[in-house]
């Protein structure tokens, strides 16, 4: 993070603002305790534990989103620590909620040092993922490695080359996806910062009206719905893509379910809008698309307000809060994967209901869902709806209306960063919103990013207990 700052310093010192200071003083900060903590832990060793993991992980997250608030407070933007933290945990989390305001005036150090949050926080999560989580039995996340760890046969041989391998596939993504977006016509500033916040599923933009300010450049938005789908795909995709023994196992189910469930949806929505609203069917297909995409990636770009579009329209974009993209992707919600076990789950009950003495399997693709995974699956949809219906309670507390609150703690659990409604709706931002409110958003989103079991089980008193 400290080399990290020092971007948005060649970037300020180009355009000439004083902002590059600050971003130097934050590198050496963020350096010198980066260095006292090597110093003081070289030699160490303690033996690796589920509490040590859980503890890691969830101490790691906060450090970053600490640490990269740093240059936002102490800019020359008149923000309170709170909206800093906030705007940082929402660029760590790639949930792409802002307090910001005039985005276009913006000092382009600020802008970057967003982007880059949000792109250290998409591979920072794959890297946690594929490190940590597996170790701590966290449902759902295993399922990133159905097809490297769980059966016989390896993607790759060792750990190491399969994170080497995605680092890789995030990189490239991340340069093409510039390219791309240079070549549709955005000047190079922003295809950088598009491009990172696009592959990280954070959303940010360089411009109060996202992709809306080229809305009139149907190529971008086609540019960021390509993506948008590319970055929410699991990562171990590209590898197996990538070798040619592994093609054959190339579509896991939550990839064909999450392909036909744009597909179906975006067709459907694009009819609505051609019959109901009386778009013309180019134009109906691009917004239709664009506009699912955004949301069931939890991506959150948007040219335009679509809760005008209807309360038929209004309720799939909701719907689409809660499901998201694939598992070991760097997009957030529930995930397809999860979906499809909950779903066979549900009909293995049912038939067992039918023929009690019948021996029923749950599998997802070649691999058999134990207990375990079973179990740890239902206990993050029983949190996910407890946080929802909690930080609702807390943000209705703050003041906010019910359908903010309501609307804003899916979206903060969700990563998705924009909400419903006038305040932080798709038209708006969270900048009226009170400091408290965003601390409790701040841990929503937090919770989310981090599959929140592994944040609330640091809850536990027989957590701390020896």
């Amino acid at each position: 993070m400290a080399v990290a700052m020092l971007l948005p310093v060649l970037s300020d010192l180009r355009t000439g603002s004083g902002d590059w200071l600050v971003f130097v003083h934050s590198a050496l900060t963020v350096f010198i305790l980066a260095s006292l903590v090597l110093v003081a832990t070289r030699g160490a060793s303690a033996p690796y534990t589920a509490r040590v993991g859980f503890l890691l992980t969830v101490s790691l997250w906060i450090t970053a989103c600490l640490l990269g608030s740093l240059p936002l407070y102490f800019s020359r933007l008149p923000i309170s620590f709170a909206q800093a933290a906030f705007e940082s945990v929402s660029g760590v989390t790639t949930s792409g909620a802002t307090m910001l305001t005039g985005l276009d005036k913006l000092p382009r150090g600020i802008l970057l040092w967003r982007s880059l949050l949000a792109w250290i926080g998409g591979v920072g999560f794959i890297a946690v993922a594929l490190l940590l989580l597996p170790s701590l039995r966290v449902g759902g996340v295993k399922l990133f490695y159905a097809e490297s760890s769980t059966i016989p046969e390896k993607v790759l041989p060792r750990i190491h080359q399969i994170g080497n391998a995605i680092l890789l596939s995030y990189l490239a993504l991340t340069l093409v996806c510039i390219l791309c977006y240079f070549a549709a016509g955005m000047s190079l500033f922003d295809a950088l910062n598009h491009a990172m916040t696009t592959v990280s599923t954070a959303g940010f933009s360089t411009h109060d009206n996202s992709l809306g300010f080229y809305a009139r450049r149907p190529l971008i938005l086609l540019t960021a719905i390509v993506f948008m789908l590319l970055s929410s795909l699991p990562f171990i995709f590209y590898i197996k893509a990538a070798l040619p023994r592994q093609r054959r196992r190339l579509l896991d189910p939550q990839v064909k379910v999450f392909l036909i469930l744009i597909a179906a949806v975006g067709l459907t929505l694009t009819f609505w809008l051609h019959f109901a609203r009386g778009l013309p069917l180019p134009k109906a297909l691009l917004n239709a698309f664009f506009h699912f995409v955004s949301v069931l990636t939890t991506t959150g770009y948007t040219t335009e307000d679509y809760s005008l579009w209807g309360p038929f329209a209004f309720g799939i974009f909701f719907l689409a809060c809660f499901i998201g993209g694939c598992s070991g992707s760097t997009s957030g919600g529930v995930k397809v994967s999860r979906l499809i076990i909950l779903w066979h789950l549900t009909i293995g009950k049912l038939t067992a209901l039918i023929s009690p003495h019948r021996i029923i399997k749950v599998h997802y693709g070649e691999t058999e869902i134990g207990v375990e995974p079973a179990q740890n699956i239902l206990l993050f949809v029983c949190l996910y709806i407890t946080s929802i219906i909690g930080g609702s309670a807390l943000l209705l507390a703050m003041g906010l209306d019910f359908v903010s609150a309501f609307s804003g703690a899916v979206s903060a659990l969700s990563n998705i960063g924009q909400g419903s409604g006038s305040l932080i709706g798709p038209g708006g931002n969270y900048a009226g919103l009170h400091d408290n409110a965003l601390w409790i958003l701040s841990f929503l989103m937090l919770s989310g990013r981090l599959e929140i079991i592994t944040v609330f089980v640091l809850f536990l008193p027989a957590f701390w207990q020896r």
